[in-house]
C-alpha cells in the first residue's frame, strides 16, 4: 500500500477514475450493442438511428481517454459496414 501523502493521494484518485471510467466504457458497450442489435433484427431505420446515436458517443469516449482513436475509426467503420450491408440487401 502506499506509504507517501502523494502516494496515497494518487491511489484514491486512480480508484475514482477506474470507477468512473468503468460507467463511461460500459455506457460505450451498451450503444455499440444497440445498433449490433438492430442489424440482427433486420430494422435498417432503428439500425441507422442507432448507429447516428452511437458515433458521438464513440467520439467521446476517445476525447476521454477511454479507448484509443484508432479503435473507434476501427468500431465506426465496422458498425458503418453493417448498417450499410443492412440497407443496401433491401
Amino acid at each position: 500500500m502506499a506509504n507517501t501523502a502523494q502516494a496515497k493521494k494518487r491511489a484514491k484518485q486512480a480508484e475514482k477514475s477506474r470507477i468512473r471510467n468503468a460507467g463511461q466504457r460500459s455506457n460505450l458497450r451498451t450503444f455499440i450493442k444497440k445498433v449490433i442489435a438492430a442489424v440482427r433484427a433486420g430494422d435498417k431505420e432503428l439500425a441507422q438511428a442507432a448507429y447516428k446515436t452511437a458515433v458521438p458517443i464513440i467520439d467521446s469516449a476517445v476525447n476521454k481517454g477511454i479507448i484509443h482513436k484508432n479503435k473507434a475509426a476501427r468500431s465506426k467503420s465496422r458498425l458503418n459496414s453493417k448498417v450499410k450491408a443492412l440497407v443496401l440487401a433491401e
